[in-house]
């Protein structure tokens, strides 16, 4: 209605405004449901119903996700124990992240607020990688997402600290890479 009187911006603006207090209220409800440590089978099924029913993008709820995941843990202000810390927090959790990164645009917003969190939050940034090889491990985030994060898509903040940790490790998905590609060639 609001398009066809010439009214789009207002319109436009009405969808931004309800989509934001859809995000908020499935932000808070999944605040509750991880300080009642629920089953995460139980909370991907109330993600994915929400995403259905108000029409959200999957790298949208794995932003959510991730903050509603940091925000839920009281975190150690000792870095060398906030580390260990982070790693067991998120590796309870990573099958519900899991869930929402069937798309490389979510793995590379996930990535995004990894670096972003672990910059903004000075006793993470020696973190960052060891969350990383984590989230691989447990297939969360694809050795595709992780070059491509490493080559072009990471952000300014703190680029050359996170780039020097993850250069080990990008070198190993390199080689790895290439030894499967030439088993592929002899076979």
């Amino acid at each position: 209605y609001f398009t066809e009187a010439g009214l789009k911006e207002l319109s436009d603006f009405l969808r931004v405004q309800q989509s934001l207090g859809t995000r908020k209220e499935l932000q808070k409800e999944l605040q509750e449901r991880l300080d009642h440590n629920l089953p995460i089978k139980e909370m991907v099924q109330y993600v994915k119903e929400e995403m259905k029913k108000n029409d959200l993008h999957e790298p949208v709820v794995m932003g959510l996700l991730w903050t509603c995941l940091m925000n839920a843990v009281e975190w150690n202000k000792k870095e060398e124990l906030v580390t260990e810390q982070a790693l067991k927090h998120l590796k309870h959790y990573a099958p519900l992240l899991a869930a929402f990164s069937s798309q490389g645009q979510s793995e590379l917003v996930l990535l995004l607020k990894i670096q972003e969190y672990c910059y903004d939050n000075i006793h993470f940034i020696k973190a960052f990688s060891k969350i990383v090889v984590l989230f691989y491990k447990a297939d969360v985030l694809s050795e595709e997402a992780i070059l491509k994060w490493y080559r072009e898509a990471h952000s300014a903040k703190g680029k050359s600290v996170f780039l020097e940790q993850m250069s080990k490790f990008v070198e190993w998905l390199l080689n790895a890479e290439e030894e499967s590609g030439s088993e592929g060639e002899e076979g």
